[in-house]
């Protein structure tokens, strides 16, 4: 099989399986590093997050993985790529987005991240778990507006059980059902499609806004 991003993405439960088959327990420290580096790294927003712990619990409920653990492990994971996130927005944020032309460190992720918060305020740490992009940039955020280390950790702990808790629960319970294995595929898009819709939302209306102050 011949590899690209999109057939990865589209063939994870593909590519898990083969991760189990030749890796082992190994796999364990795979997905860690795939969560933490999602969560955790400013330039690594595009990772498969959601999708990738649907697809998890699927395969550990085929006997692959052992479910507690390697939902404990990913929580781990995401509870310490916020924190890291977290350190090096408060250390080095307003250096990394100083260049207005960077490709990676865009002003405009940064902006709708403080949006966000302008809207939701500190719960944006939890709730941001959910939205792609977004969830990469808001631990970011925090850090670059100082927000009080203990009070960030609470909301990060909950929305890292919240997200990683549920939807490796969701692809336990319901990944090897039948018709939703036959179509894993479009189930994947769909979890994609979903994630992504409230940005797309926001985009059109703050685009939207922006017309009519021009008008």
């Amino acid at each position: 099989m011949d590899f690209n991003p999109l057939d990865l993405i589209l063939h994870l439960d593909v590519y898990l399986d083969l991760l189990v088959t030749n890796y082992g327990t190994w796999v364990y420290a795979i997905l860690f590093l795939v969560i933490f580096c999602e969560t955790g790294l400013v330039v690594m927003p595009f990772l498969p997050g959601d999708s990738l712990l649907f697809i998890a619990g699927a395969v550990a409920a085929g006997g692959g993985m052992d479910p507690v653990l390697l939902a404990g492990l990913l929580m781990a994971a995401a509870i310490l790529g916020d924190s890291t996130n977290y350190v090096i927005g408060r250390t080095a944020g307003d250096k990394l987005f100083s260049n207005p032309n960077s490709k990676i460190f865009r002003r405009d992720y940064l902006t709708r991240t403080h949006e966000f918060y302008d809207r939701h305020g500190g719960k944006t740490v939890t709730l941001a778990r959910f939205l792609p992009i977004i969830r990469t940039f808001a631990p970011f955020v925090a850090g670059v507006g100082k927000m009080h280390y203990p009070r960030f950790l609470g909301f990060s702990v909950l929305g890292s059980i919240l997200w990683v808790g549920g939807l490796v629960a969701l692809g336990y319970f319901f990944g090897n059902i039948p018709f939703i294995k036959k179509n894993l595929t479009l189930l994947v898009l769909a979890i994609i499609i979903m994630s992504l819709l409230p940005m797309i939302i926001g985009l059109l209306r703050g685009r939207m806004a922006r017309s009519a102050d021009v008008r």
